[in-house]
């Protein structure tokens, strides 16, 4: 029998090198003969607290009665008695002697005594502290006593411990025993371990044995008494010596007095019941007893209870005790919210509570539970997170972010909800600096390029606003795809004024990113006709802006003279100080392919007709045209433009940037921007001959003619060509031509020699023909004059025009054919 109550008792261990929890620090209190050690779990490193108690003999009384304490706590469960988690029982030698030992294994708490020393509360705090704490123990009590009929026997200050979420605990379960007032037995463990309860804190029957009256008394005759001892040694602060003292209430609040004394009354009859005490007491209705109750029952709160509770919370939380709050109501707070029983304005509360924390603790309690709310589906729940976002985006971390935050984010760009698509576009401002490249690129650029034609104007112009600011965090490659088609091509064309200043700022704050070529051919050209806004603000920022980039020209502009004039001297070309100035970025940026008249050419008409960027040329139409008669060029592939687009934004590139844009294409990444250039076209080259110039030599009769483009572009040109002082020195190097067939050679002074159509590279098949139908040279009619009529009629051989299909054979013209043949 002895066996196997020692193994019920004992657990699966045998001593301690089986028990699965490491022994700690003792606390230097502990109820009885137990000590009460710091423990971790060797499994995990969770806390725990360890019980334990030895003797020398098996016999001890002491040993008895742990058991039964161990079996009682193993068994009675309640959320204010202490939660058992294992137990076990062994011999350990102690020198020459070998002492029985039992060692219960509970959640981590703390005695009483020395957490109230920890707190140091006072005053008001203190007394509604004390009153959360005696309610717990007074349901804890009233639990033993009216729905399991048991006596605890020894309720005072050393049987209550503390846990880390300060709420406190009923244990030292030796003397528990039931109560049954018709069972005359004496083998109940309050007859037989009475002696274990301290004299002080028994009442007058059990000090003298009077069994029958304690039969004849309610089942919480005993354990009210013991309320009143620990109500005592709390207000006190002093632990009890003995009975007299408790007649000294000037410790006790007025508002617990009555009742105090109700608990302590001679008359184990009259004393008061720990239910009513919970029900009727005024001392129990605090601010913070209120507040936690109302947590602990939130799930039969209707909504309109919750959003009104939690609306006042985050002001009555400063009201509180600090440390109650964070360490009880908090995580009721974090629970209620990650198990959706509390509503979207909880999350103030929370927030507000975590702003007491340290860092590493609002890491710790705070920051999981929010990221679990960022799956919500209640809207109001992600509008919450969203407006708050900045309390609580710097503590989260680069990989939960871009792993766990954002894919639940995204969801609000597309939204139906104008709010909300607002507040998620806003927030990216905390989330974007902490996502990876390749979030930023296959999702976040593609959700801003849609919300850049958002039907909300506020929306277009808070998108502008956000890629300026997070453009640093982009990698060029991207920069260079997505902010000036985003800057330009949208937001300075939006009809909303408020995001073409935007647009403009967005330029001026991302001024650091853009290359020479890009301000003077793609930004420049639209910020002036901004100049003209209907809207003062936007012509206001338009004219800062062409300042701070034409500074920037500017400086380019010095940096490369100096370079270009050693370069230009070792050429041999003579530099004229007008044109210097005006072309020596376009010298050193811009490299072409052939003579160097052609060159100048080039070069003038691009820095005389920048402008044209931005308006649409009504002579795009014979670039094509134009763009054929230059040298080695025709048949160039355009290289692509660094900041073409293919991620959004690409798409949005309108027909007045199409002749500089429509080139790019996958294959032509490795030509340097540098290098890139367009033709002229026909009307550019006239719009630069229509300037007046003055001849410098009289002998120079092809000035005669200033409309005709034969002048400017013509391979015969002399050194008294009008361009000629100015032309960008030819190559050092021979380029590689294309491969192309020759052109057929062109007279000198043939009037449209220079921009006419390169003949194709390659031609059409020739149709089947006889020998006969050969052309002859020296006919200027052969290429389109019919063959001779045959005998049988065959379809034309040649069509009228190059390139053109031959006219298909028709049978009434064979017959025509065949009737005159017959006359």
């Amino acid at each position: 029998m002895f066996k196997f109550l020692k193994g019920v008792v004992g657990g699966s261990g045998t001593g301690p090198k089986d028990l699965p929890y490491n022994i700690g620090e003792p606390y230097p209190a502990a109820w009885g003969s137990w000590t009460h050690h710091r423990g971790t779990s060797k499994e995990d490193g969770s806390s725990v607290s360890i019980f334990s108690l030895s003797v020398s003999s098996s016999q001890d009384g002491h040993l008895a009665a742990g058991r039964n304490g161990v079996k009682r706590l193993r068994t009675v469960r309640h959320p204010n008695i202490l939660s058992f988690l294992h137990s076990t029982e062994a011999e350990i030698s102690d020198g020459s002697t070998m002492k029985q030992t039992i060692y219960i294994v509970t959640e981590p708490v703390m005695p009483l005594s020395e957490k109230i020393k920890e707190l140091n509360l006072t005053g008001t705090q203190r007394d509604e502290y004390f009153a959360w704490g005696l309610h717990q123990i007074s349901k804890a009590v009233s639990f033993l006593n009216n729905d399991c009929k048991l006596v605890h026997g020894n309720v005072c200050l050393a049987s209550v411990v503390v846990t880390p979420t300060l709420d406190w605990k009923l244990h030292a379960f030796d003397v528990l025993s039931e109560f049954d007032g018709n069972s005359e037995a004496s083998n109940s463990a309050m007859l037989q371990y009475e002696w274990l309860i301290g004299s002080q804190y028994k009442p007058m029957e059990l000090v003298k044995s009077d069994w029958g009256s304690i039969r004849k008394s309610p089942p919480w005759a005993i354990d009210s008494w013991g309320l009143g001892c620990l109500i005592y040694e709390l207000f006190s602060g002093m632990k009890l010596s003995k009975t007299e003292e408790l007649r000294n209430t000037s410790f006790i609040p007025k508002s617990l007095l009555p009742d105090y004394q109700r608990l302590l009354s001679s008359t184990p009859s009259r004393r008061l019941n720990p239910l009513k005490l919970i029900d009727n007491s005024e001392y129990f209705h605090n601010k913070l007893v209120e507040t936690i109750q109302f947590m602990e029952i939130l799930n039969l709160k209707d909504s309109v209870e919750k959003d009104s509770f939690f609306r006042k919370l985050p002001n009555l939380a400063e009201q509180l005790p600090r440390q109650i709050v964070l360490k009880k109501l908090l995580p009721l707070l974090s629970s209620a919210l990650e198990f959706g029983s509390a509503a979207a304005p909880a999350l103030n509360a929370l927030l507000k509570m975590g702003s007491w924390l340290s860092t590493e603790e609002f890491n710790i309690k705070v920051l999981p539970t929010i990221v679990k709310l960022f799956a919500s589906n209640d809207r109001a729940i992600r509008v919450a997170l969203l407006q708050h976002i900045d309390q609580f985006g710097e503590s989260l971390s680069s990989q939960i972010v871009d792993e766990q935050v954002f894919p639940h984010v995204a969801n609000g760009f597309a939204d139906t909800s104008a709010f909300l698509r607002e507040l998620t576009l806003k927030s990216m401002l905390v989330l974007a600096p902490k996502l990876s490249q390749r979030t930023i690129s296959g999702s976040l650029l593609k959700y801003l390029s849609k919300l850049q034609v958002d039907e909300e104007p506020a929306i277009r112009t808070n998108t502008t606003i956000l890629l300026g600011n997070i453009a640093s965090y982009l990698n060029d490659a991207t920069r260079k795809r997505v902010l000036i088609n985003a800057f330009t091509v949208r937001a300075l064309r939006d009809t909303f004024s408020p995001a073409r200043a935007a647009g403009i700022m967005a330029l001026s704050a991302t001024i650091s990113y853009y290359d020479m070529t890009e301000i003077s051919t793609r930004i420049l050209p639209n910020i002036v006709v901004l100049t003209s806004d209907p809207d003062g603000d936007v012509r206001t920022k338009a004219f800062q802006a062409i300042d701070q980039f034409l500074f920037i020209a500017k400086q380019h502009h010095e940096k490369l003279i100096t370079g270009d004039t050693n370069e230009t001297a070792g050429a041999g070309v003579p530099s004229i100080a007008g044109n210097a100035s005006l072309l020596g970025w376009a010298m050193s940026s811009l490299t072409l392919k052939g003579k160097a008249s052609e060159h100048g050419s080039l070069a003038s008409a691009n820095a005389t007709t920048t402008p044209d960027l931005t308006i649409s040329n009504p002579s795009s139409g014979s670039y094509a045209d134009t763009a054929s008669s230059a040298v080695n060029i025709s048949d160039q592939p355009r290289p692509s433009s660094p900041t073409s687009t293919d991620g959004g934004w690409g798409e949005a590139d309108s027909g007045l940037l199409q002749e500089d844009h429509d080139s790019d294409k996958e294959g032509w990444d490795d030509i340097e921007p540098l290098e890139e250039q367009k033709l002229p076209s026909l009307a550019s080259i006239q719009a630069a001959q229509q300037r007046p110039v003055v001849p410098q030599k009289s002998q120079n009769t092809s000035l005669s003619q200033p409309k005709t483009a034969a002048t400017r572009v013509s391979k015969a040109a002399d050194e008294d060509d009008l361009w000629g002082p100015v032309a960008v020195p030819a190559p050092r190097t021979v380029p590689h031509t294309v491969n192309v067939q020759p052109a057929a050679p062109k007279e000198a002074d043939g009037l449209w020699g220079s921009i006419a159509v390169a003949p194709p590279k390659t031609t059409s098949r020739p149709l089947k023909t006889k020998a006969s139908a050969a052309l002859d040279d020296s006919d200027p009619w052969a290429a389109i004059a019919a063959p001779p009529p045959t005998t049988k009629a065959r379809p034309l051989s040649l069509g009228r025009g190059r390139g053109t299909k031959p006219a298909s054979a028709r049978l009434g013209a064979q017959r025509i054919d065949r009737n005159s043949s017959g006359s």
